[in-house]
């Protein structure tokens, strides 16, 4: 069970690279956020704006939910974790691109534009085979009589 859940962690930080958006949920309300998962460093960074939810949530105390739901990761639960608001231009800099660039009038030199970092402590991931593994699984089953086999799924600890 062990290895499962290591390999399960590995298989979370390779295909959270991949998400193109989460649902961040702070309070009981979801909004989305474009997610920028560094493995290395074991942070999912966020780019956002001084004054919203996620920059004030990042400024007190508690527990914030990332949703994943994105099929092309291949990677769908909730993640639990704490979020801070981060200090690094460089860091800004690496991430900085077109989508957040949309967002703010003065580009990267727009005096809103805040760093996030999201650090997860738990959560419960399914890392699938796709959409045609899914349909696959979905008419063996239905010849079969067995339940689908829906990939990896478990509870992990970061």
């Amino acid at each position: 069970m062990k290895d499962h859940v290591h390999n399960l962690k590995e298989t979370f930080w390779d295909r959270a690279g991949d998400a193109r958006a989460v649902l961040m949920e702070i309070d009981g309300r979801a909004v989305p956020m474009s997610p920028y998962a560094d493995k290395d460093e074991g942070v999912i960074w966020f780019i956002t704006a001084e004054g919203t939810d996620a920059q004030k949530a990042a400024n007190g105390a508690g527990t914030v939910r990332l949703i994943y739901g994105d099929s092309g990761a291949k990677l769908f639960g909730t993640v639990e974790g704490s979020l801070t608001q981060a200090d690094n231009s460089a860091k800004l800099d690496e991430l900085w691109s077109p989508v957040a660039a949309a967002w703010f009038e003065d580009g990267r030199e727009d005096d809103d534009v805040r760093l996030l970092a999201f650090r997860p402590t738990r959560g419960e991931v399914w890392a699938t085979d796709g959409a045609a593994g899914f349909l696959y699984q979905i008419a063996k089953a239905n010849m079969t009589d067995d339940t689908p086999d829906m990939g990896e799924h478990g509870s992990i600890s970061f």
